[in-house]
């Protein structure tokens, strides 16, 4: 088999996917088709979920030194904010960070890992054969060919991949048309400024540079129209319809408008050719989730991907990609429906509707943490396929405190599975390959963990088994079935 991939796309998505892919020491080509990274940054935010991830492969520090952490998010630009301060993660807050930056940290680092970075050359096409797939570019000097074991497209919600590969992406056009500006503001608002009314909603953030991002929906904006192109006079009159002033912005670096066409690809994997990030899921940009989802995807295919290619997995393991990540995918389109609907209910009924939700995430602190949970990306777990596994089974590892580690996300690893032995030494052996194993005293600070003897931890820090027997010998047997289950091994 062939041992490369071709990304296509560059982005965020493309990025982390190359870098866990050298990680389980496949080789991988990036094809994007800008010359040079977008200064521009559609997204400004970095999710807990996804600040774990970055962290169980010890890249987060560059990511907290460059962003600024922020202690609540939205949801449908609600009067009371989300709390993330009491979740269950050493990162219990989102982090403001522009996507230009995060490209160049994800960018530097998978190429410090080897991955091949090719700008300025566009993919067009693909053909499928049973060795593998052949990806054409069209490149500066012509069109050529690249040849690949498998190829991903992570080149959005136009993804050339996707036709080219005949999948599917059924959904809704828009109905909504938002805008978005970065501009300077001589007299900026107060931080963490929204305002929401009959005359239309408006979040103002603050950027880099002296720069301030402005983001927000009228009711002239709910419309199956494209109004055309956003101009500084009309960017005038919308925030101060909104906001009874225009807090003195000028000199615009981009104007823009944004869609609420939701659709979602029918497979997220068609033989050799898989998809994540924006090429399988568009959305209104609610909440700025749509890059961590996209990372997330990415963090699902790639150990997958590289064992498969490297012979740790077997081939079935692949389908579970589109399995586990096409329920999430599905979640985060309803969502992002959801806060649509309250970002654009400007009647007194409407209002209304969002008056009482905001008292109730504002007196309820259990609602307002089951969504945080869901906005953060930590609800997020894969339901097994045997019903009788352990509770656990398939959900997100917290950062546990284990004995002679820094915490459970630093023992993970993108090429191989761990094995958390909590007996004190009962599973003592060779590891399997793609295993490592780690022997810690019992230490049980959560109660969903209770009575835990061992568990198997995916290389994207979801729990592959769990196991509570007392007897050693089946223990250990227990925890080799196991092994082979979270290999896309079938059963003997």
């Amino acid at each position: 088999m062939e041992q490369h991939v071709v990304v296509a796309g560059g982005g965020p998505v493309g990025l982390w996917l190359a870098a866990e892919l050298r990680l389980g020491g496949v080789a991988v080509t990036v094809v994007e088709m800008r010359e040079e990274r977008d200064p521009r940054s559609k997204a400004l935010t970095v999710h807990p979920r996804t600040l774990e991830i970055l962290a169980s492969r010890r890249a987060h520090r560059p990511f907290l030194r460059a962003g600024t952490p922020l202690p609540s998010g939205h949801f449908g630009m609600l009067g009371t904010r989300l709390d993330f301060r009491a979740l269950d993660t050493p990162f219990p807050y989102t982090l403001a960070l522009p996507q230009a930056r995060t490209e160049e940290l994800l960018e530097e680092r998978a190429l410090a890992l080897g991955a091949r970075i090719l700008r300025g050359h566009r993919v067009t096409g693909l053909a499928e054969d049973p060795q593998g797939v052949t990806v054409r570019v069209e490149g500066p000097d012509g069109p050529y060919d690249l040849r690949a074991a498998y190829a991903v497209g992570c080149d959005g919600a136009r993804s050339t991949v996707r036709a080219a590969a005949g999948i599917g992406f059924p959904g809704t056009a828009a109905g909504v048309v938002g805008f978005l500006a970065d501009v300077t503001l001589d007299s900026p608002p107060p931080p963490g400024f929204s305002a929401f009314g009959p005359a239309g909603g408006l979040m103002v953030a603050p950027l880099p540079g002296g720069l301030f991002r402005l983001v927000g929906i009228t009711p002239d904006d709910v419309t199956t129209t494209w109004p055309g192109a956003l101009s500084l006079d009309e960017l005038r009159a919308k925030v101060r319809a909104v906001a009874g002033q225009d807090f003195g912005l000028h000199s615009p670096v981009w104007l823009s408008r944004f869609g609420n066409a939701t659709r979602q690809a029918e497979r997220y994997r068609r033989g050799r050719v898989l998809l994540a990030g924006d090429a399988a899921h568009q959305h209104f940009p609610t909440g700025g989730v749509g890059m961590n989802v996209g990372i997330q995807d990415a963090h699902n295919l790639g150990w997958k991907l590289a064992a498969v290619i490297g012979g740790r997995g077997a081939g079935a393991l692949l389908d579970t990609y589109h399995r586990e990540r096409h329920p999430v995918g599905a979640d985060l389109l309803e969502s992002s429906r959801a806060q649509t609907a309250l970002m654009t209910a400007f009647s007194p009924e409407g209002r209304a509707l969002r008056a009482q939700l905001s008292t109730l995430l504002a007196t309820l602190p259990a609602l307002n943490a089951t969504l945080a949970e869901r906005v953060s990306g930590l609800a997020v777990g894969y339901p097994p396929a045997d019903p009788s596994a352990h509770p656990l089974t398939g959900t997100r590892a917290p950062d546990l405190p284990v004995e002679g580690a820094e915490g459970l996300f630093a023992l993970l690893r993108a090429d191989r599975l761990l094995l958390l032995d909590l007996t004190g030494g009962s599973l003592a052996g060779p590891p399997a390959p793609g295993v490592a194993v780690h022997t810690g005293a019992p230490d049980r600070p959560r109660p969903a963990w209770a009575g835990v003897r061992a568990a198997l931890i995916r290389p994207d820090g979801h729990v592959a088994w769990a196991g509570t027997e007392s007897d050693a010998t089946a223990l250990a047997a227990a925890a080799r079935r196991a092994v082979r289950r979270a290999h896309g091994v079938a059963e003997d």
